[in-house]
């Protein structure tokens, strides 16, 4: 390791000559305060930026350890760090020549608080300093150019005298605001447990009294500050929590089972299911939902024209399709707004739903790293999920929904029998799904009353604020009967389990090198495929799709055998991340990773084109 003086001195030196000369900079750097590791140098100033991290003693941090004492607490301390970083950095960092000259950056971000890989905590081993905390923290760095030619005197200034700033500025607690940083902590330690007792009370989502949902525009999820109603909870769903921070919290509490969410347009039908959507993410203080909490199995549902579907069976909801058509392994590359909706229920269920007898005890074994052997126990995750933690719950807005699949009233019935009617409509079968298989639901519905007969809850929303109708939705359904016909039969119907063809994901496709290129949160570049997940509105975040392509490779290399299901490939691969961390899935550290869910990765899968299964036997 050298110093920064020798790091100064040559950086002036390169001064001049060719862009790539950069390249003899990479290794590690005492800054006496810090340490400087430069693990990745661009080739050229227009190509991505370079790749630096900074690691912050427990001595000069002095991070307390009561703020990163629980994997709740780090995760928050970890995310306000590299806010704080990031600020700094664009107060400081300034254009310097051609390209991304000039650039010190931290990985983008917005309101939800995810797990990183921009930020660690690192722990003390010493005894004096038990109770500090050092950091970790991975950043981007465009290296200055004159053209093609090494900016040297500028990349010092940058290096050696801006980093060190930023560094003081946001790494060091003395220099942070501690109440700031002591509440965006406590936050979402609270929303945590909140998330967490939402089962024990019968519930599959919270709403706080005084929340905010709206949001400024819908490319801007920050909160609506002008002229924004509060929420408030109906008094017949209101409930109290006694958060650990907090203290005592109230809010509607929404009930497992069927809800629907009702109301006239414009007063806010779509805005709390979608906050309810996010609920599943927590949030950072002042964004308005922080303590709008949501089962973290729930999987927002929508219609999906043109996406590919492989081998799903759909037969529950649809069946003998013209000229003969299979649904019990169903395959299309332009599906319909019916069958890609049945597609993404049946997917959910496939990756989340589990029998109680499953994965008690079980040992895999996984690869390090490295490629190392080791052997790890799944027995906690998977003992997690036959309890029921992660029994998916199903969000629908008849906006995006497709009609056919939603319904098919008395009239229809008539006209249409059943025998010539291939579709199940989801009305028939959203009953079955949570007596057979424990699924709850919760729908946005203001075109169809018919609803009302399956409800078990049913909240008006009238300008933002909620109202318990359910009794009254009940006398209506009484005197206004449909009369129409049930069409679901006496059970859900079965999930099959199936089990991706190794070759049908292929990152390389024949090129030398994996290849895999991520844009915004919607579009996935693998191999020679773009996949398109516009319509998986639960990614949030870039790095959570930089991440899930990662683990799609990672999945493929380490666990597609042509035997495991893409249940079980998944388990795997979520359980190595729990265990090992992000890092598991590149060969050197990225800083630009977001932690996901495993509903998005197998959402990425199955909406790659060349995706090929068979039924598990």
């Amino acid at each position: 390791m050298t110093n920064k003086e020798s790091l100064q001195r040559h950086l002036r030196e390169l001064d001049n000559r060719s862009y790539k000369a950069y390249k003899d900079i990479k290794g590690n750097y005492d800054f006496s305060e810090f340490t400087l590791i430069i693990d990745y140098v661009q080739g050229d100033p227009f190509a991505s930026p370079s790749k630096f991290r900074v690691r912050v003693p427990p001595n000069i941090a002095q991070l307390p350890r009561e703020l990163f004492n629980s994997r709740s607490r780090e995760i928050a301390l970890r995310d306000y760090l590299t806010r704080q970083f990031d600020q700094a950095a664009h107060s400081i960092s300034s254009k310097r020549g051609t390209g991304k000259s000039g650039l010190i950056a931290v990985t983008g971000f917005g309101q939800e608080v995810l797990g990183r890989t921009s930020a660690f905590i690192i722990s003390s081993n010493t005894s004096d300093i038990e109770d500090l905390g050092g950091v970790e923290l991975r950043f981007a760095v465009g290296l200055p150019a004159g053209g093609r030619s090494i900016l040297g005197r500028q990349a010092a200034e940058m290096l050696c005298e801006d980093i060190p700033q930023i560094v003081s500025n946001s790494l060091k607690y003395p220099h942070l605001n501690a109440a700031e940083c002591r509440r965006h902590v406590e936050t979402v330690e609270d929303a945590d447990w909140l998330r967490q007792q939402l089962a024990q009370k019968g519930l599959v989502a919270f709403v706080a009294d005084g929340s905010i949902l709206p949001r400024r525009s819908g490319v801007d999820n920050s909160p609506l500050l002008n002229n924004a109603v509060a929420f408030q909870s109906p008094p017949s769903l209101k409930v109290e929590f006694n958060c650990p921070n907090r203290g005592l919290i109230s809010g509607m509490g929404l009930p497992a089972g069927v809800t629907l969410i009702v109301g006239g347009g414009y007063h806010g039908k779509s805005t709390l299911l979608r906050a309810i959507e996010l609920g599943v993410y927590n949030r950072i203080p002042g964004d308005g939902r922080e303590f709008v909490v949501t089962n973290p199995a729930a999987v927002k549902i929508r219609a999906e024209d043109g996406r590919s579907v492989a081998g799903v069976d759909i037969s529950p909801f649809i069946n003998h399709l013209p000229q003969g058509r299979d649904t019990a392994q169903f395959y299309t590359e332009n599906a319909s707004g019916s069958t890609s909706q049945a597609a993404n229920i049946i997917e959910a269920l496939e990756v989340g739903r589990r029998k109680k007898e499953e994965g008690r005890g079980k040992k895999e074994e996984g690869r390090g790293k490295k490629g190392e052997a080791q052997s790890f126990v799944l027995e906690t995750q998977l003992v997690a999920i036959s309890q029921g933690d992660l029994v998916p719950v199903l969000l629908v807005d008849e906006d995006t929904a497709a009609t056919n699949f939603m319904i098919r009233d008395r009239r229809m019935q008539e006209l249409i029998a059943k025998d010539k009617e291939p579709i199940t409509p989801f009305i028939d079968k959203v009953k079955q799904l949570y007596a057979d298989c424990g699924v709850s639901t919760i729908l946005v519905m203001g075109g169809s009353g018919d609803y009302f007969d399956v409800a078990d809850t049913v909240i008006a929303m009238e300008n933002f604020q909620a109202d318990n109708v359910t009794e009254k939705a009940k006398e209506i359904a009484k005197n206004y009967s449909t009369s129409r016909a049930a069409e679901g039969g006496e059970n859900f119907g079965k999930i099959t389990q199936r089990v991706p063809v190794p070759a049908s994901l292929d990152p390389s496709r024949g090129r030398r090198d994996v290849r895999v290129k991520v844009r915004d949160v919607d579009e996935l570049a693998f191999g020679t495929e773009e996949i398109d997940l516009g319509a998986v509105e639960q990614i949030v975040d870039s790095g959570q799709l930089r991440a899930i392509a990662a683990a799609m490779v990672y999945a493929k290399q380490q666990y597609m055998d042509g035997k495991r299901t893409l249940s079980e490939i998944i388990d795997l691969v979520m359980a190595d991340i729990d265990a090992q961390g992000m890092d598991i899935l590149s060969p050197f550290p990225e800083g630009d990773f977001a932690m996901f869910r495993r509903f998005e990765l197998a959402a990425a899968i199955n909406r790659l084109r060349s995706l090929s299964v068979v039924a598990k036997r």
